[in-house]
């Protein structure tokens, strides 16, 4: 009996005549749950990784809001001098 689709299978076959499941896609000796195009898919939460990828604050660890004030401050005088420049 096929461990994916639970169909009979002839004892010399090397793969399962009804959903192609063989060695390399979870077919084994013993059996087991499969890991066929049939297995259900694993759950997966994309907050929690994503929360572990990026972290849950914009600003890095450790940044001093004195130093958040100074680049955005040195970003609107740059912005003022181009558009300044242009006009």
């Amino acid at each position: 009996v096929c461990p994916n689709c639970s169909e009979p299978v002839p004892p010399s076959a090397l793969a399962c005549p009804e959903c192609g499941a063989d060695w390399d896609t979870g077919w084994k000796d013993l059996g087991g749950s499969g890991f066929g195009a049939d297995a259900p898919e694993e759950a997966f939460d994309y907050d929690a990784a994503f929360e572990k990828e990026f972290g849950e604050s914009p600003k890095p660890e450790g940044m001093r809001p004195l130093w958040w004030i100074t680049g955005i401050a040195i970003l609107v005088l740059f912005l003022f001098g181009a558009l300044r420049a242009i006009f």
